[in-house]
């Protein structure tokens, strides 16, 4: 049925259906998952995929060719929410030590997929050394909401979340070597020092752009504007950033985290990425359902004659232990070596498992380079296994919070209080009413998020029609 309206609709009416039908389908997909204590992301793949090709087949490919801007958006928005988390004041504590965890288990991880894909599978060099480089990202929504929800802290969360931070940079300058390299070796010529060095030099150029970004960001920002104002002029900013980027054809990840650290350091003003974080959700939705979109299930079983010998099912089996064993080796390697606790030096690598957002961003990027069977095999890969990380990572990220002692789930430590009052012993009902009066204490009175979001559209109530006090409406 869709199918005979598509066909007779014009190209708007087309591109305008699909869009709608991709966030409906999301949305409701939650609704299942969220049952299941699922996190959205994998709602949203699997919501692309039912209404893929390779299912019901209701979103025409020329949306999907139109499209191929959204994961550069996409990305835009999870790097500079990331930069939120690179405060200056923070890293100076302990950044030394955390650069040492975060290089081992994201190279050791990488090294370990590399070992595996080229020696062991003896899959083709472009493809073994980008999905190498894509194995040391991960997902920082997964481990930032189960630590807000648990309520952890201490010295296991800061190290957590410094690594996490710094995780994916780490990954986007491997994935920038590796396509180049990947690509110099598609085309047979023999890799070269420049190779190397160039996409690192540009890397370093994008990052100083992206904190020139940030500085304007901050100079145009002032404390007076509106918060429309300054949802309007950050988002231009952002999109701005990604075209200057897309015209050189570079990822815009590393520059978007260098904004929002620059514009996060310099003005100290955490509600506008609330703010965002209120206007991204439509746009991830569409990057996910659309990359699920894109999965081509029937590669999983077949042999990929140009990337190996093997099926890609076993091939992303393997991926996924291969690389959760390098990230636990990893942190407990790099843990030791700057003398960590032990229970962090055993538990941190249990946290570290989810990869979601940025490695699909970038491969779908790396999909769209390489081309071909190579790049679909990709981006097949990664989709297939972000799925199964989102399915086992919250839980891993609370369990390794739960052992390191960085949130308990009894009482007496959620809310302790003094059990003598002026030396007088007191009742189990008097120390649980001072437990609940303390619980209720705590609590946020209105959440921040949609208090910024509240406050951008209160900007509006000026335009209003005011109701003129003690008029009331006829009944009828």
């Amino acid at each position: 049925m869709l199918k005979s309206i598509y066909s007779g609709a014009g190209p708007a009416a087309t591109a305008i259906i699909s869009v709608s039908l991709m966030m409906l389908i999301g949305f409701l997909m939650t609704r299942i998952t969220s049952r299941l204590r699922l996190p959205n992301v994998t709602a949203y793949i699997t919501a692309g995929i039912l209404i893929g090709p390779f299912c019901l087949d209701l979103i025409p490919e020329q949306i999907v060719r139109g499209t191929e801007f959204l994961p550069d958006i996409a990305l835009a928005f999870i790097a500079f929410g990331t930069g939120e988390y690179f405060r200056f004041d923070t890293l100076k504590k302990n950044g030394g030590k955390v650069v040492v965890i975060t290089l081992f288990e994201s190279l050791l991880a990488s090294l370990a997929v590399f070992v595996l894909t080229f020696f062991v599978l003896r899959l083709n060099t472009a493809f073994s050394v980008v999905l190498s480089a894509l194995a040391a990202a991960t997902a920082p929504a997964s481990t930032l909401m189960t630590i807000r929800q648990t309520k952890a802290k201490g010295d296991f969360v800061d190290t957590l979340l410094q690594v996490v931070a710094l995780d994916d940079i780490i990954g986007l300058l491997a994935y920038s070597v590796a396509i180049s390299v990947a690509v110099a070796s598609q085309t047979g010529g023999r890799v070269k020092a420049a190779d190397i060095l160039v996409p690192a030099g540009i890397n370093v150029g994008v990052i100083a752009l992206g904190g020139l970004f940030g500085l304007v960001m901050k100079l145009i920002l002032s404390k007076s504007s509106s918060s429309d104002n300054r949802l309007i002029i950050s988002v231009s900013l952002l999109l701005a950033f990604c075209g200057v980027c897309a015209v050189f054809g570079i990822s815009p990840l590393l520059g978007c985290m260098s904004m929002g650290t620059v514009y996060m350091n310099l003005s100290r003003d955490d509600k506008l990425f609330k703010q965002l974080n209120y206007f991204s959700p439509p746009i991830l939705l569409l990057f996910f359902v659309r990359s699920g979109v894109s999965f081509d299930l029937s590669a999983l079983i077949k042999p990929s004659g140009s990337v190996g010998a093997y099926p890609l099912l076993l091939v992303g089996i393997l991926y996924f232990v291969v690389r959760i064993a390098g990230k636990y080796a990893g942190a407990l390697a790099g843990c030791a070596a700057v003398g960590k606790p032990k229970k962090t030096r055993v538990y941190l690598g249990l946290a570290l498992i989810p990869q979601a957002g940025v490695a699909i961003g970038l491969a779908a990027m790396g999909a769209r380079t390489l081309g071909g069977e190579s790049g679909a095999a990709l981006q097949t890969i990664i989709l297939a296994s972000s799925v199964l990380y989102e399915l086992i990572g919250p839980a891993c990220a609370k369990l390794s919070l739960y052992l390191s002692g960085s949130y308990s789930d009894r009482l007496e430590d959620i809310a302790p209080v003094p059990e003598t009052e002026d030396g007088v012993k007191r009742s189990e009902v008097e120390i649980l009413i001072e437990r609940i009066k303390k619980i209720r204490s705590e609590l946020p009175q209105e959440n921040p998020a949609e208090k910024a979001f509240t406050e951008a559209a209160e900007n509006y109530t000026p335009y209003l029609p005011e109701r003129k006090p003690g008029i009331k409406k006829n009944k009828r």
